[in-house]
Protein backbone atom coordinates (compact mmCIF):
# COMPACT_ATOMS: atom_id res chain seq x y z
CA UNK A 1 0.00 0.00 0.00
CA UNK A 2 1.11 3.17 -0.93
CA UNK A 3 0.28 6.84 -0.37
CA UNK A 4 0.77 10.17 -1.93
CA UNK A 5 0.39 13.78 -0.92
CA UNK A 6 -0.69 15.42 -3.26
CA UNK A 7 -1.47 18.95 -1.52
CA UNK A 8 -3.22 19.92 1.57
CA UNK A 9 -6.00 16.40 2.11
CA UNK A 10 -5.54 15.70 -1.22
CA UNK A 11 -4.19 12.31 -1.54
CA UNK A 12 -3.41 9.66 -4.33
CA UNK A 13 -3.92 5.98 -2.33
CA UNK A 14 -2.58 2.79 -3.79
CA UNK A 15 -4.17 -0.55 -2.52
CA UNK A 16 -4.55 -4.04 -4.01
CA UNK A 17 -4.02 -2.67 -7.37
CA UNK A 18 -6.59 0.19 -6.84
CA UNK A 19 -5.85 3.67 -6.91
CA UNK A 20 -8.26 6.05 -4.81
CA UNK A 21 -7.98 9.71 -5.13
CA UNK A 22 -8.98 10.64 -1.89
CA UNK A 23 -10.71 14.74 -1.35
CA UNK A 24 -9.62 16.25 -4.65
CA UNK A 25 -9.33 19.96 -4.43
CA UNK A 26 -7.20 20.31 -7.70
CA UNK A 27 -7.68 24.20 -8.55
CA UNK A 28 -5.02 26.19 -9.41
CA UNK A 29 -2.94 28.37 -6.65
CA UNK A 30 -4.65 31.51 -5.22
CA UNK A 31 -8.23 30.57 -7.04
CA UNK A 32 -10.43 31.25 -3.94
CA UNK A 33 -10.54 34.28 -1.66
CA UNK A 34 -9.34 33.80 1.92
CA UNK A 35 -12.13 31.87 4.24
CA UNK A 36 -14.27 33.90 5.96
CA UNK A 37 -13.82 35.09 9.42
CA UNK A 38 -10.24 34.11 9.19
CA UNK A 39 -7.17 36.05 10.44
CA UNK A 40 -5.49 36.89 7.38
CA UNK A 41 -6.00 37.42 3.86
CA UNK A 42 -4.44 34.97 1.64
CA UNK A 43 -5.93 33.57 -0.74
CA UNK A 44 -6.58 30.17 -1.50
CA UNK A 45 -4.73 27.33 -2.27
CA UNK A 46 -1.72 28.86 -0.99
CA UNK A 47 0.22 26.36 -2.98
CA UNK A 48 0.04 25.27 -6.11
CA UNK A 49 -0.65 21.19 -7.09
CA UNK A 50 0.82 18.98 -10.28
CA UNK A 51 -1.98 16.91 -11.29
CA UNK A 52 -1.76 15.95 -14.98
CA UNK A 53 -4.40 14.21 -17.30
CA UNK A 54 -2.15 11.35 -17.52
CA UNK A 55 -2.14 11.05 -14.01
CA UNK A 56 -6.08 11.51 -13.73
CA UNK A 57 -6.16 8.34 -15.63
CA UNK A 58 -4.99 6.65 -13.72
CA UNK A 59 -7.37 7.28 -11.00
CA UNK A 60 -10.20 4.12 -10.72
CA UNK A 61 -12.20 5.33 -7.20
CA UNK A 62 -12.72 8.50 -5.36
CA UNK A 63 -13.10 8.61 -1.49
CA UNK A 64 -14.73 11.96 -0.57
CA UNK A 65 -14.89 12.61 3.05
CA UNK A 66 -16.95 15.91 2.83
CA UNK A 67 -18.22 18.34 -0.05
CA UNK A 68 -16.54 21.50 1.52
CA UNK A 69 -14.52 23.70 -1.14
CA UNK A 70 -10.74 22.60 0.06
CA UNK A 71 -12.02 18.63 0.07
CA UNK A 72 -14.22 18.80 -3.46
CA UNK A 73 -13.62 21.52 -5.82
CA UNK A 74 -14.96 22.71 -9.03
CA UNK A 75 -12.31 22.10 -10.67
CA UNK A 76 -12.24 18.04 -9.36
CA UNK A 77 -15.82 18.37 -10.46
CA UNK A 78 -14.59 19.65 -14.08
CA UNK A 79 -12.15 17.24 -14.56
CA UNK A 80 -12.53 14.13 -13.29
CA UNK A 81 -13.98 11.35 -15.04
CA UNK A 82 -17.78 11.93 -14.44
CA UNK A 83 -17.82 8.17 -14.60
CA UNK A 84 -15.49 6.37 -11.80
CA UNK A 85 -17.05 5.13 -8.78
CA UNK A 86 -17.50 7.98 -6.34
CA UNK A 87 -17.82 7.08 -2.41
CA UNK A 88 -18.63 9.66 -0.14
CA UNK A 89 -21.15 9.82 3.31
CA UNK A 90 -25.01 9.59 2.07
CA UNK A 91 -25.13 13.41 3.22
CA UNK A 92 -23.41 14.13 0.32
CA UNK A 93 -24.79 11.83 -2.59
CA UNK A 94 -27.54 14.25 -4.13
CA UNK A 95 -24.79 17.49 -3.63
CA UNK A 96 -22.20 14.98 -6.28
CA UNK A 97 -24.93 13.43 -8.15
CA UNK A 98 -26.44 16.84 -9.30
CA UNK A 99 -23.13 18.10 -10.76
CA UNK A 100 -23.35 14.83 -13.25
CA UNK A 101 -21.34 12.19 -11.55
CA UNK A 102 -23.18 9.08 -12.53
CA UNK A 103 -22.08 6.48 -10.43
CA UNK A 104 -22.45 7.77 -6.35
CA UNK A 105 -22.46 5.05 -3.86
CA UNK A 106 -23.12 6.11 -0.10
CA UNK A 107 -21.15 4.72 2.08
CA UNK A 108 -23.67 3.96 5.15
CA UNK A 109 -21.62 1.81 7.29
CA UNK A 110 -19.47 -0.27 4.83
CA UNK A 111 -19.56 -2.26 1.97
CA UNK A 112 -17.44 -4.41 -0.64
CA UNK A 113 -15.27 -3.19 -3.98
CA UNK A 114 -13.34 -5.17 -5.54
CA UNK A 115 -11.48 -7.26 -2.59
CA UNK A 116 -11.50 -3.40 -0.64
CA UNK A 117 -13.79 -2.62 2.38
CA UNK A 118 -14.90 0.72 2.82
CA UNK A 119 -16.26 1.36 6.29
CA UNK A 120 -17.07 4.93 7.46
CA UNK A 121 -16.56 6.22 10.51
CA UNK A 122 -17.41 9.30 13.01
CA UNK A 123 -15.90 12.69 13.76
CA UNK A 124 -16.73 16.06 14.78
CA UNK A 125 -15.51 19.11 12.31
CA UNK A 126 -14.90 22.04 15.51
CA UNK A 127 -16.92 22.46 18.70
CA UNK A 128 -19.94 24.72 19.63
CA UNK A 129 -22.15 26.59 17.29
CA UNK A 130 -18.90 26.46 14.88
CA UNK A 131 -19.15 22.69 14.54
CA UNK A 132 -22.85 22.17 14.45
CA UNK A 133 -22.43 24.78 11.27
CA UNK A 134 -19.40 23.01 9.56
CA UNK A 135 -22.23 19.91 9.24
CA UNK A 136 -21.36 16.42 8.85
CA UNK A 137 -18.30 15.36 7.80
CA UNK A 138 -17.04 11.22 7.78
CA UNK A 139 -13.85 9.07 7.97
CA UNK A 140 -12.85 5.82 5.90
CA UNK A 141 -11.27 2.76 7.26
CA UNK A 142 -9.79 0.78 3.67
CA UNK A 143 -9.09 -3.26 4.48
CA UNK A 144 -7.93 -5.64 2.16
CA UNK A 145 -6.29 -9.07 1.77
CA UNK A 146 -2.56 -8.82 2.45
CA UNK A 147 -2.17 -4.91 2.54
CA UNK A 148 -2.24 -2.80 5.69
CA UNK A 149 -5.51 -0.87 7.27
CA UNK A 150 -5.53 2.24 6.82
CA UNK A 151 -7.59 4.75 8.34
CA UNK A 152 -8.58 8.30 6.92
CA UNK A 153 -9.64 10.46 9.89
CA UNK A 154 -11.07 12.91 7.80
CA UNK A 155 -11.65 16.59 8.79
CA UNK A 156 -12.49 16.23 12.53
CA UNK A 157 -10.53 17.17 15.89
CA UNK A 158 -9.88 14.12 18.80
CA UNK A 159 -13.31 12.87 19.91
CA UNK A 160 -14.31 9.76 21.30
CA UNK A 161 -15.47 9.07 17.47
CA UNK A 162 -11.88 8.92 16.59
CA UNK A 163 -11.03 6.63 19.70
CA UNK A 164 -13.83 4.40 19.02
CA UNK A 165 -12.24 3.82 14.95
CA UNK A 166 -8.89 3.21 16.51
CA UNK A 167 -10.26 0.48 18.86
CA UNK A 168 -12.21 -1.05 16.04
CA UNK A 169 -9.75 -1.22 13.05
CA UNK A 170 -6.66 -1.21 14.65
CA UNK A 171 -4.90 0.68 11.62
CA UNK A 172 -1.65 0.13 10.58
CA UNK A 173 -2.24 3.50 9.30
CA UNK A 174 -3.66 6.43 10.06
CA UNK A 175 -3.84 9.83 7.89
CA UNK A 176 -5.28 12.91 10.26
CA UNK A 177 -5.43 16.40 9.02
CA UNK A 178 -3.70 18.74 10.92
CA UNK A 179 -3.08 22.24 10.56
CA UNK A 180 -5.33 23.38 13.42
CA UNK A 181 -7.44 25.21 11.08
CA UNK A 182 -9.73 27.56 13.11
CA UNK A 183 -11.91 30.85 12.63
CA UNK A 184 -11.24 33.93 14.07
CA UNK A 185 -13.72 33.29 17.13
CA UNK A 186 -14.17 29.80 18.62
CA UNK A 187 -11.26 26.56 19.06
CA UNK A 188 -9.65 24.49 15.86
CA UNK A 189 -12.11 22.82 13.28
CA UNK A 190 -9.05 20.06 12.67
CA UNK A 191 -6.27 18.47 14.85
CA UNK A 192 -3.81 21.15 15.92
CA UNK A 193 -0.43 19.42 17.33
CA UNK A 194 -2.01 18.49 20.79
CA UNK A 195 -4.64 16.03 18.75
CA UNK A 196 -2.22 14.26 17.04
CA UNK A 197 -0.27 13.51 20.04
CA UNK A 198 -3.16 11.73 21.73
CA UNK A 199 -3.65 9.45 18.22
CA UNK A 200 -0.27 8.47 18.83
CA UNK A 201 -0.46 7.87 22.87
CA UNK A 202 -4.18 6.38 22.09
CA UNK A 203 -2.69 3.80 19.51
CA UNK A 204 1.06 3.46 19.97
CA UNK A 205 0.93 0.43 17.13
CA UNK A 206 -0.72 3.10 14.23
CA UNK A 207 1.98 5.08 11.88
CA UNK A 208 0.08 8.31 12.14
CA UNK A 209 0.28 10.60 8.85
CA UNK A 210 -0.25 14.07 9.12
CA UNK A 211 -1.46 16.27 6.34
CA UNK A 212 -3.84 19.13 5.78
CA UNK A 213 -0.87 21.27 6.65
CA UNK A 214 0.12 24.84 4.92
CA UNK A 215 -2.37 24.82 2.20
CA UNK A 216 -5.29 27.12 3.08
CA UNK A 217 -5.14 30.13 4.70
CA UNK A 218 -6.73 29.23 8.51
CA UNK A 219 -4.71 26.35 8.78
CA UNK A 220 -2.46 28.10 11.05
CA UNK A 221 0.03 25.02 12.52
CA UNK A 222 2.76 24.29 10.16
CA UNK A 223 4.83 21.36 9.04
CA UNK A 224 8.09 22.66 11.34
CA UNK A 225 5.64 23.68 14.27
CA UNK A 226 4.04 19.70 13.94
CA UNK A 227 7.77 18.19 13.64
CA UNK A 228 9.32 20.57 16.73
CA UNK A 229 6.21 19.22 18.87
CA UNK A 230 6.55 16.09 18.39
CA UNK A 231 10.20 15.52 18.90
CA UNK A 232 9.62 17.14 22.32
CA UNK A 233 6.97 14.55 23.65
CA UNK A 234 9.71 11.84 21.87
CA UNK A 235 6.54 10.53 19.17
CA UNK A 236 8.41 11.84 15.63
CA UNK A 237 9.41 8.27 15.35
CA UNK A 238 5.60 7.72 15.06
CA UNK A 239 4.54 10.29 12.75
CA UNK A 240 5.32 10.98 9.02
CA UNK A 241 4.57 14.39 7.52
CA UNK A 242 4.76 14.26 3.78
CA UNK A 243 5.89 17.35 1.65
CA UNK A 244 3.27 17.83 -0.97
CA UNK A 245 3.99 15.21 -3.90
CA UNK A 246 5.95 13.07 -1.89
CA UNK A 247 5.26 9.15 -2.33
CA UNK A 248 5.07 6.81 1.41
CA UNK A 249 5.49 3.49 0.88
CA UNK A 250 3.81 0.87 3.39
CA UNK A 251 4.44 -2.02 1.85
CA UNK A 252 2.08 -5.34 2.70
CA UNK A 253 0.81 -6.90 5.67
CA UNK A 254 3.34 -9.37 5.01
CA UNK A 255 6.67 -7.68 4.22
Amino acid sequence: MKVQLLRHATLLIDIQGIRFLVDPMLCDQGTFPPVMNSTNNRQNPLVSITVSPQLLQTVQAVLVTHTHFDHWDEEAMRLLDHHLPIFCQPSDIDKIKQVGFTDVRPVESELEWNGIRLSRTGGQHGTGEIGERMGKVSGFVLQAQDEPVVYIAGDTIYVPEVEDALDRYRPDVTIVNGGAAQFAQGDPITMTKEDISRVCRYAPETCVVAVHLESINHCLETREQLRGHLQSEQLQHQVKVPEDGEWIDFGSKES
